[in-house]
């Protein structure tokens, strides 16, 4: 088993590669946004960009469904996506 020598550039110069390695990974991490498959009432708003009474008017006529636990009221989100787009198209 043959032996080498490991310098102290040797090092460095591994310690800046795993760093680079380390930073890549840590980006394609933070870069990857999953969806949420459901949106609190909160979220809704700013997605839409509507007020309180105009999701709760929404949700009234059935435009939007909910469910509803302990007080807080979730949407899915693939559900929003379906009737905005359903709505695009009766518009045009």
């Amino acid at each position: 088993m043959p032996t080498s020598i490991i310098t102290t550039d040797d090092l460095r110069e591994f310690k800046l590669e795993l760093l680079e390695e380390f930073e890549e990974l840590l980006s394609s991490y933070l870069r990857k946004d999953t969806p949420k498959k459901w949106l609190r009432s909160s979220d809704v708003k700013k997605m839409l960009k509507i007020s309180h009474s105009t999701l709760q008017n929404l949700r009234n006529k059935n435009i939007l469904t909910t469910h509803k636990i302990e007080g807080l009221y979730f949407y899915d989100a693939a559900e929003i996506d379906r009737v905005l787009t359903e709505g695009q198209s009766t518009s045009q």
